[in-house]
């Protein structure tokens, strides 16, 4: 059963925008998804490109418009991509091959044009998969290697309006980029405006520093928020308290998109939508 806490809602003007990925809602047509999240309240849709085709390019011009028409007849934006190499075959961003990290950059910028014709303008790079340290290498490497294929992608990237979103995950997850921090090592070395700083609560909780405090420590960084509990289950069905971290992003006046990622799609995709921006609207109107 989750555990959904009840907290009163005070007098509060609510300012935060909230999206919700879409493969939350697997095997449904994607006017139904836009038609159902708009009725829930959502105004923006997060899309895993594996839920469209097994490669972004594969994607025509015109099937994205009709996608784009879709959700904006229903009164959602599409935000933006995430899950971005997700069972692709062949795409490393850490590979000591350069011939690899080309084609990884060169699909990172066809996500980014497809992300543009979506009309959304911001790319999470989570895929752990695709960003292990290679066998052999030391950590230090494998920064060189992110490196060198994000300066690949990044002009591409630019010129499509589209801001990649580094993501940190926790070592359960990924041997690499596991925080904030190392993550923000990485963008000072891009030194673009287009790449920025993604923070996700279920990763965030595996960091010694408490959430609050690492959402104002890289504020100027923060570009993308996901919403989601330690547990993998939505906002509200576990432990973690959103009230600090909806006050945190409030006091550094966090603009940009609260996007719902969970990874158990139990007990089904219309009460983890409705649950979850209920629950986070209640901690949003909470008064510090």
């Amino acid at each position: 059963m989750s555990v959904l806490r009840n907290k009163g809602i005070t007098n509060s003007r609510f300012l935060m925008r909230y999206a919700i990925c879409n493969e939350t809602f697997e095997g449904w047509e994607h006017a139904k998804v836009c038609k159902t999240v708009a009725e829930l309240g959502y105004t923006g849709l997060e899309i895993a490109p594996f839920t469209l085709a097994p490669r972004i390019t594969d994607v025509t011009v015109a099937q994205r418009e009709t996608l784009r028409r879709e959700a904006e007849s229903a009164g959602v934006h599409i935000i933006g991509l995430h899950w971005l190499l997700a069972k692709t075959e062949g795409l490393q961003l850490t590979s000591p091959d350069a011939s690899i990290r080309q084609k990884t950059a060169d699909y990172l910028v066809e996500l980014a044009k497809a992300c543009r014709d979506f009309g959304g303008d911001l790319m999470v790079f989570g895929s752990p998969a695709q960003r292990r340290i290679p066998a052999g290498a030391t950590r230090a490497q494998a920064v060189d290697y992110a490196v060198d294929s994000f300066n690949r992608a990044k002009k591409g990237i630019a010129d499509a309006g589209v801001r990649l979103c580094l993501e940190p995950l926790a070592p359960t997850e990924a041997d690499f980029i596991q925080t904030a921090a190392e993550a923000c090592e990485i963008l000072d070395r891009i030194n673009h405006p287009n790449f920025v700083l993604h923070l996700d609560v279920k990763a965030m909780s595996s960091e010694t520093i408490p959430i609050p405090e690492l959402i104002k420590t890289h504020a100027a960084r923060l570009g993308h928020f996901h919403a989601n509990d330690a547990n993998k289950r939505g906002p509200g069905f576990g432990a973690v308290d959103f009230t600090p971290i909806f006050q945190a992003l409030k006091s550094i006046g966090y603009a940009g998109w609260v996007s719902v990622e969970v990874f158990d799609y139990t007990p089904d995709p219309v009460t983890i939508a409705r649950e979850s921006i209920r629950y986070m609207r209640e901690c949003e109107a909470q008064k510090a």
